[in-house]
């Protein structure tokens, strides 16, 4: 088939649909499980229906209003969806890039001690790690700390006579940042009704940020994570380290398209049998199913 203008034309628009169905999913991907996600879903349902009347009905005057009216939409979505936008934005321009692996994984162990230690002494946690997006506009109040993250330093400010042992911590990095911050509560409506506060505001504050939350719950002792608008509970510190380290540790989220790749030539080479391993470190309990909700 000889190259010609109509054949650059014909690759032209597959590549512009490509693009916008890439671009549509991954903007749908982002919004799930947010506060705006209802306003999303219903303001394209609006649209569609009001684009699909005024088409097949062949309404003249609201296609020449549609068409007047587009550069006005555009400026409606900005201000819509403006919280959801500035998120994405905050992610793609404020990227974790200074934190080497070794120091990461320090910091979560640091996550891990404290959760061994809170759970044996039966006392209440809610503590959020940073990632990209900025904590401090998304928390109400808190009382600046900004001190090294260690389990007795986090044992010490979430002991039952402390002050400021209600609410949450904000850990940026290695250190302390803030406590006895009010996390926004999830509206969610799906959720059991006995699930408590701690858990709520760990679900609230993940569904508006990319935040990691990790919640030990006073009553029972059980060790949760909110991430991304889904509560994990009852995980073991096992669990709990595996999917921190998946989520927080920067090469191990960067090679991951690098050993997709392997496994896939290593699939393709002729007699040789492939044996499946899958690294405890690198396990994601979070995706394994859908999360357990209860008191």
């Amino acid at each position: 088939m000889p190259w010609n203008w109509e054949t650059l034309l014909n690759w032209r628009t597959l590549l512009e649909i490509l693009i916008l169905t890439v671009g549509i999913y991954y903007a749908f991907r982002f919004v799930r499980g947010t506060r705006g996600a209802p306003v999303v879903t219903g303001f394209l349902i609006l649209l569609l229906t009001f684009v699909l009347v005024t088409f097949v009905l062949q309404l003249r005057v609201l296609q020449y209003l549609l068409a007047a009216f587009t550069t006005y939409f555009v400026l409606a979505v900005l201000v819509i969806f403006q919280p959801e936008l500035r998120r994405m934005l905050a992610e793609l321009g404020n990227l974790p890039i200074f934190m080497t692996a070794h120091e990461q994984r320090e910091n979560i162990e640091v996550i891990i001690q404290t959760a061994e230690r809170l759970v044996e002494v039966r006392i209440g946690a809610l503590i959020a790690i940073e990632q990209s997006i900025q904590l401090d506009e998304a928390v109400e109040s808190g009382v600046l700390v900004n001190c090294e993250a260690t389990p007795e330093m986090f044992e010490t400010i979430f002991f039952p006579n402390n002050a400021i042992h209600d609410g949450g911590v904000l850990l940026k990095g290695d250190r302390i940042f803030k406590a006895a911050c009010i996390f926004p509560l999830t509206q969610r409506q799906d959720l059991n009704k006995s699930l408590g506060t701690r858990h709520r505001a760990a679900i609230g504050l993940s569904e508006e940020t990319d935040a990691v939350i990790v919640v030990v719950s006073e009553e029972t002792g059980a060790i949760s994570y909110a991430y991304k608008g889904q509560l994990t509970r009852g995980v073991t510190v096992q669990d709990l380290r595996a999917f921190l380290t998946s989520v927080l540790v920067a090469p191990a989220r960067s090679s991951n398209w690098i050993a997709w790749l392997r496994r896939r030539l290593s699939r393709s080479r002729p007699h040789q049998p492939v044996v499946s391993k899958q690294d405890p470190a690198l396990h994601d309990p979070h995706s394994a199913g859908s999360p357990a909700v209860g008191k």
